[in-house]
Formats: C-alpha cells, sequence, structure tokens
C-alpha cells in the first residue's frame, strides 16, 4: 500500500536556490555583512535567533517594495516542482519552514501549491522596513514543531514524514521525522542526516518508498 508522506522543507537554499535575507541585503546594500552571518550561522556557530535579528537589522530603512523585487529574483531549486508533484500524487502533503520571510515566502507557495507554511515577519512601519521581526521567530525548535503539528493536522504518522534540509537550523525536524534528509548540505547535516542527496529535489522521490 502506498503511503501518504508528510513533506518538510527548508525555503532557502533547498526550496529555493537562493537566501532571501541576502536579496533583500542586496537593496540595503548590507549583503556582505549578511552572507558572513548566514554562513556562521549554517555552521552552527551562532544562535539563530540572535543572527536573524542582527542581520535584519542590517535592512531598517529599506522601502517594502524590496519585497517585490526579492521574489522577482527567487531561483527555485531544480526537481521542486516534480517533488510536489509526486507526494501530492500518493496523497500527500507539502510544507515549508523557513527561517526567511513570509513576505517572499507567501508567493512562492502560492506558485509551488504548498499544502503548509510559516516564517518569519519583518516589520514595516510608515512603508519601510525598521529593522525588526514581529510574532514568533522561526529556530530549529520551532521547525520541528511545524513539523509536528502539520502532521497531526494532515492525520499522517511521524513515521510517514521526510524533512529536508540543508543547514544547521534543520536538524531538529530532521530528528523528529521519519527520514531526514541533507540537500545540498553543509557537512554538520551530512553527518546526521539518514540520507544526502546532491543538485536535484527529484531525487527525494524514490526515499518516499521507504516510509511506512
Amino acid at each position: 500500500m502506498t503511503v501518504s508522506p508528510l513533506v518538510v522543507l527548508d525555503c532557502d537554499s533547498t526550496t529555493i536556490q537562493d537566501e532571501v535575507i541576502e536579496l533583500l541585503a542586496d537593496a540595503a546594500g548590507t549583503r556582505e555583512r549578511v552572507a558572513e552571518v548566514t554562513e556562521r550561522a549554517m555552521r552552527g556557530e551562532l544562535d539563530f535567533a540572535e543572527s536573524l535579528a542582527e542581520r535584519v537589522a542590517t535592512l531598517a530603512g529599506t522601502p517594502e517594495t524590496v519585497f517585490a523585487e526579492a521574489y522577482g529574483r527567487v531561483r527555485l531549486s531544480p526537481g521542486i516542482r516534480e517533488l510536489i508533484a509526486a507526494v501530492h500524487g500518493r496523497g500527500g502533503k507539502v510544507g515549508v519552514v523557513s527561517g526567511g520571510f513570509h513576505e517572499v515566502l507567501d508567493p512562492i507557495a502560492d506558485d509551488l501549491g504548498l499544502d503548509f507554511w510559516r516564517a518569519n515577519r519583518l516589520e514595516v512601519a510608515d512603508g519601510a522596513l525598521t529593522g525588526r521581526t514581529v510574532g514568533p521567530v522561526i529556530d530549529g525548535e520551532a521547525k520541528a514543531e511545524a513539523l509536528r503539528e502539520w502532521a497531526e493536522a494532515a492525520g499522517i504518522p511521524l513515521a510517514a514524514t521526510v524533512a529536508i534540509g540543508d543547514g544547521a537550523n534543520d536538524l531538529r525536524m530532521m530528528s523528529v521525522a521519519g527520514l531526514g534528509v541533507g540537500y545540498n548540505a553543509k557537512p554538520i547535516v551530512r553527518e546526521q542526516a539518514d540520507v544526502s542527496i546532491e543538485g536535484d529535489l527529484a531525487l527525494a522521490i524514490p526515499l518516499l518508498d521507504r516510509l511506512g
């Protein structure tokens, strides 16, 4: 019998090829500073919430039109549409949980036909970013909680869930899922993932047959 899976993916450098914070930072003129902090966070050298606050602070004063500009530059990862179609073809669900931002993830979710998605929100006042986020921070623990919550909502057992990510912030949800998959993953993730794939998310499709 075919299992109806739940596949939950990280967004930046997994569902898409880009880091949204870096696309936003391009417009703010702070990309170099942001990229350095992002890399340290992904290697597990920085607390995610602290690194997020540090990066977002560099965006203060940037016009909110930057969201559409960033979305226009997003590049989907190879195989993402095929993977989503395969999961839906098995009666399953697909979610994306992101340490990035709803303001860019929302149109991506609409384009891809995602079932669930969750991200941080950027504070905007008088048409410009304040350099702060609002609401709960989506860190590694929040990603794991999203996977549990969505599995329960869909009536899918954790044994039939897959978590796909590339950075240290994805390790908690990968440990909760039935199968943890590293995608173009950092060394710390490759060491702990059940499986690692490179270059094409469609390579995760055969892994769906391992779920029980």
